[in-house]
């Protein structure tokens, strides 16, 4: 083997980082995987509570986000946190900028249903019918 062949073989070992393992989620029949970058500026409170038809996988790559889910507390993921979501009938509350001095960027890849937006807004008669489901 060369010692480029070696170095490269080598080199992968330490390459890899884990930055976050799920159980796998259902995904709805027919999706297609769709990735976006989100970019919210300083104090931006983000998109309004909403929902994904189906699972999303997420990683902060400048800033701190406040992420929030149904039924867990308010969390700061920061740059190189991973986050998930199982998508559904789960409401994803807060995705803003958790600072008000510098933009928080993130990469979200969805699984999203044949037919249906990629992102759903919840009213406010559905979000007071389910406040007792927010933590």
């Amino acid at each position: 083997m060369s010692t480029r062949q070696q170095t490269r073989s080598d080199a992968w070992r330490s390459a890899v980082t884990v930055v976050q393992e799920a159980h796998a989620p259902a995904a709805p029949a027919g999706a297609h995987a769709m990735t976006v970058v989100v970019e919210y500026p300083p104090g931006d409170p983000g998109a309004p509570p909403h929902r994904h038809a189906g699972p999303a996988f997420g990683y902060v790559l400048e800033g701190e986000m406040v992420f929030e889910l149904e039924g867990e507390p308010p969390r700061v993921l920061r740059a190189g946190d991973a986050f998930w979501e199982p998508g559904g009938d789960v409401i994803h509350y807060q995705d803003g900028n958790h600072r008000h001095d510098v933009p928080v960027r993130f990469l979200v890849t969805m699984f999203c249903a044949p037919g249906q937006p990629m992102l759903t807004l919840v009213d406010d008669e559905e979000l007071a019918h389910r406040a007792d489901r927010r933590a």
